[in-house]
């Protein structure tokens, strides 16, 4: 059977492809905006964290995530069944909308990849690496899957129900990994050191070059997020792209208000605090929507990565300060600036459609962050008291990089240290201790 005879469209197969593409390498570009936001001792470790992701969470996916999240409701909108599981009944013929439900498939595997490793930054310097790959697969399935199923999968019931909406990720992506990133922070405990050591980023341009390949990679997750090459595809290109810029502006306008000097850290972490925001979003706004969204992020995020100190809890690489934060005022902002001419009938507070929506995305909001936070405290503390989540005390110390993977990111004597010609690349854990 040809693919014309089917319905499918070869013009949004290419563009999902390309998409899909796209969504994939924002994930090594996370590893990189991580790995340049840790210490010189856990950069390997931070990269792997995100990069072990990618396989974990694609063989669930494959064996039984896609079919519980995208499979016919069988509980009330709450999870789908197991038809498609180990992918079955999906071959190249099968079609999903105007592409192949396999290019669908693997679409949304890309979401799910990113989210998981999104939470590995509220961690950072202090996970048992085998720790998290027990957790990566148990939280995709107990967590991030039920809610892809609540949002997006037919019958769910934030969608179906409750009439909520979510154009491409707020809630199974940003607010799931970002109260997640909250539950295992508490679960591990602060970082050795928490408010007292200098725990600064060692490599800032490697934090810019990975913003931008997450930058990058974003036009993919929204603009995909339409599944076809149409308009609301490049509306939702043209938000993402405003709400990033909005984004990296309002918490440069902070600092130097603040403290006096705009830093290229806030740049990257601004420009990412308005594409979460935008996610939910970018398929409901305008473009002056799109502007206030990522403005109203970059702002209100740019203190909330503070509140860590005050509150003591240790996310290190503040998932929660931007996602979650983000997330929610992203999510939120649907119920005042949604437009009839990009959801198709349902319209914000500004635009006559009264606080109802509003209310729907609140009810969202606040369900999907209490099951992402709850349900991950409860995998956290198991892994704990089965495995140990927390590092070793000395391993810390020294650095997960040589201690894990028996590795160091750098040649510590080229740095400065002054290691003779012809030593050994990979210094005693004795000597990456003292200068770490």
């Amino acid at each position: 059977m040809s693919f014309a005879a089917q319905g499918i469209d070869t013009g949004d197969t290419a563009w999902l492809l390309a998409a899909t593409a796209l969504v994939l390498l924002m994930t090594p570009g996370l590893a990189l905006f991580y790995g340049g936001m840790v210490r010189t001792k856990s950069v390997l470790n931070m990269l792997m964290m995100s990069f072990v992701s990618i396989a974990l969470v694609t063989v669930v996916w494959l064996a039984a995530g896609y079919s519980l999240a995208f499979g016919d409701d069988t509980f009330g909108g709450l999870i789908g069944d197991l038809k498609h599981a180990g992918m079955s009944g999906l071959g190249p013929d099968s079609v999903h909308g105007t592409v192949p439900t396999l290019l669908f498939a693997t679409f949304q595997l890309t979401f799910a990849i990113i989210t998981a490793a999104l939470i590995s930054g509220a961690i950072a310097d202090r996970a048992k690496f085998g720790a998290w790959l027990v957790f990566v697969p148990v939280w995709a399935l107990l967590v991030y899957v039920p809610v892809a199923h609540w949002v997006w999968g037919p019958g769910g019931w934030v969608l179906d129900k409750l009439g909520a909406l979510d154009f491409a990720g707020g809630l199974p992506v940003e607010i799931t990994s970002g109260a997640s990133g909250l539950a295992l922070a508490l679960v591990l405990g602060p970082r050795l050191g928490f408010k007292k050591d200098a725990m600064r980023p060692h490599n800032l341009p490697m934090v810019v070059l990975g913003a931008g390949l997450l930058w990058f990679g974003w036009f993919g997750f929204n603009a995909g997020s339409a599944l076809g090459a149409n308009g609301l595809a490049a509306a939702a290109f043209l938000n993402t792209l405003a709400a990033g810029c909005t984004g990296l502006l309002g918490w440069l306008f902070v600092e130097q208000k603040r403290d006096g000097h705009p830093t290229t850290l806030g740049a990257a972490s601004g420009a990412v605090a308005g594409l979460v925001a935008i996610t939910p979003s970018c398929g409901s706004v305008s473009l002056l929507g799109a502007l206030v969204v990522g403005l109203a992020a970059g702002v209100v995020c740019s203190y909330a990565v503070g509140w860590k100190f005050r509150l003591n809890y240790d996310d290190s690489l503040d998932v929660v300060g931007v996602h979650l934060v983000g997330g929610v005022i992203g999510t939120l902002l649907i119920g005042v600036f949604a437009v009839k001419e990009m959801t198709g009938g349902t319209e914000g507070l500004l635009y006559g459609g009264g606080l109802a929506q509003l209310g729907k995305q609140l009810v969202a909001v606040v369900a999907v962050g209490a099951y992402a936070f709850l349900v991950t405290y409860g995998i956290g503390k198991l892994i704990d008291k089965v495995l140990g989540f927390r590092a070793d005390e000395e391993h810390e110390h020294t650095g997960l990089d040589l201690t894990v993977h028996a590795e160091t990111a750098y040649d510590h004597g080229v740095l400065g240290h002054g290691a003779p010609v012809g030593a050994s690349s990979v210094p005693s854990a004795q000597k990456v201790k003292s200068q770490a």
